[in-house]
């Protein structure tokens, strides 16, 4: 008898608060959704722009801050940061649309490729506002592919895609101009 009573009073109270928690749970999810639902029709927009990233030379945009002592730059676990140039032009003197600023990581042992953590910000008065790249990048493949996985302002909560495609390498100093065709949808 004691142990139906006990059994009985566990699972009324159990219960009861699951469902209170539940409860408390729902009502606080359906306000923060409320506070920032966002009002807008979801638009693909397409950016086409020409990355630079100069690690040699008087005035890199990249420096190493991670890894092996006296390697190579592509050696596996180099981790650089960047303050690339993002043109409208492949010619380093095109005008200025924006910058890359993160990181990049040798993250393969085998070939060339790199961990991407990087923020697109963009400098035009339009936009004012940046996209977050974060996966893969086989630098030695013609065409890569990697994720958008978020960014501000206008691009906020954005996903897509983005394209790279090398338009030319300097193995010996690192320096290299990308391509990218990005799409968004924010």
């Amino acid at each position: 008898m004691a142990c139906f009573l006990s059994f009985t009073v566990f699972t009324l109270f159990f219960t009861h608060f699951s469902i209170f928690f539940n409860t408390i749970n729902g009502v606080f999810i359906e306000e923060v959704v409320e506070d920032i639902a966002i009002k807008r029709d979801d638009k693909m927009t397409h950016l086409h722009f020409y990355f630079h990233d100069i690690v040699g030379g008087k005035n890199p945009s990249v420096v190493r801050i991670a890894g092996p002592p006296d390697s190579f730059i592509g050696n596996f676990g180099n981790t650089m940061m960047a303050d690339d140039l993002l043109t409208e032009g492949p010619k380093p003197t095109s005008k200025l649309v924006g910058k890359a600023q993160g990181l990049y990581a040798m993250a393969a042992q085998n070939d060339m490729a790199l961990l991407m953590v990087m923020n697109f910000v963009f400098l035009e008065v339009s936009i004012m506002e940046c996209i977050s790249i974060l996966g893969r990048n086989a630098v030695l493949n013609d065409q890569r592919e990697m994720p958008i996985v978020g960014g501000n302002g206008f691009f906020r909560f954005a996903r897509g895609y983005a394209l790279a495609h090398t338009i030319s390498a300097d193995f010996s100093t690192g320096d290299a101009i990308v391509e990218y065709n990005v799409y968004v949808r924010a």
